[in-house]
């Protein structure tokens, strides 16, 4: 059995118990029930995922960004050069992007993944070489990638995940950076969730009318020349993903197989997300939601994992940064659990 099988198979349910009795506490706060909306529900969620309604005061929190390049890009889909995937991933190194200072804000490390980048890099702090292929090929040309390198480059994922969780991490969060992924992120909504790609494709990095054709007319090409199957998640991956798509796909699934619970950023985690939820059911119940992208097909996304985000704030940049701003959300809920005083503590009446 490999790597992969062996995680998916090592996934779970939720505690029931935990959270029942996560939701009695929260029932017995000083406040109307189910008042705090999201809040309340990332508390039960939590407690289900590890097991035990006395939640921590405190997660080491991990943001991990996989970094790939996409050959689709010769296409015309994207608004930036693909230069700028790692000279954005030393800028990442030298502290200088708004994944940095929201990472830090939110007490996260930020941990960077090299999985598909079309040049070599140096060495940088806080940069983890992986790489399994200099990028993707031109999908509007053939498959993507090969199922040896979409493999490999999930179990880079599921690697990652485990020696943080080794090393202390009990919340991660996902991040990436490749010029051109919103395209196969659309074309993976569009084939997993049966959606005319008109509805899952959106501007990405601020293309014009002219870019957006563009984008729209490669994903057509992509789906007619490969025809992946709906029905085979990893199929789909293959045809029409990306290797930093598939990266944290991985982080999906080994995060949920060691019962560690995932923030979810926008249109590309989603897409890591859903083919992650596509090939095990269960991994959906690790997940929290973060924010809600402009991306059009941002929402078709959660709601096909039934996530609610916590914030709307028309964000579209990526690297990580709606979910680090979802992670200090999930401090606050938290801190509702352990902190506010009950009925009986505070003398408050009920009637």
């Amino acid at each position: 059995m490999s790597k992969l099988e062996r995680t998916i198979q090592a996934i779970e349910p939720l505690n029931e118990v935990a959270m029942h009795e996560a939701q009695q506490r929260l029932d017995n706060l000083t406040k109307p029930p189910g008042s705090l909306g999201v809040l309340e529900d990332v508390v039960k969620k939590i407690a289900g995922i590890i097991g035990k309604a006395a939640l921590p005061q405190s997660m080491e929190k991990v943001i991990i960004l996989m970094a790939g390049d996409h050959g689709v890009v010769a296409e015309g889909v994207s608004a930036f050069p693909q230069e700028v995937t790692p000279q954005m991933i030393l800028n990442f190194a030298n502290g200088g992007a708004a994944i940095n200072v929201l990472a830090k804000h939110a007490g996260a490390r930020l941990y960077m993944v090299d999985v598909g980048v079309a040049v070599d890099l140096p060495d940088l702090p806080g940069l983890d070489k992986r790489k399994i292929a200099y990028g993707t090929k031109n999908m509007a040309q053939g498959p993507a990638m090969t199922m040896e390198e979409a493999i490999a480059a999930l179990e880079v994922g599921i690697d990652v995940v485990n020696a943080l969780i080794d090393k202390g991490a009990s919340f991660v969060a996902m991040g990436e950076m490749g010029i051109g992924n919103t395209t196969p992120s659309a074309a993976l909504l569009s084939v997993l969730e049966g959606l005319p790609i008109e509805e899952a494709v959106g501007r990405g990095t601020g293309v014009n009318d002219e870019g957006l054709r563009r984008k729209i007319t490669a994903i057509n090409k992509a789906l007619d020349v490969n025809r992946p199957n709906s029905e085979q998640p990893l199929d789909a991956l293959v045809k029409v993903g990306g290797l930093e798509i598939a990266g944290l796909a991985g982080v999906v699934l080994g995060a949920a197989a060691r019962r560690v619970p995932v923030m979810v950023d926008g249109f590309i985690s989603g897409a890591a997300a859903l083919v992650a939820v596509k090939m095990a059911p269960l991994a959906k119940h690790y997940l929290i939601g973060s924010h809600l992208s402009v991306e059009p097909g941002h929402r078709k996304m959660l709601d096909a994992m039934e996530l609610k985000p916590t914030l709307m704030m028309d964000m579209r940049l990526g690297e990580g940064t709606g979910a680090a701003l979802g992670m200090l959300m999930v401090d606050a809920a938290v801190k509702i659990l352990n902190e506010m005083a009950t009925f009986d503590d505070a003398g408050v009446s009920r009637e």
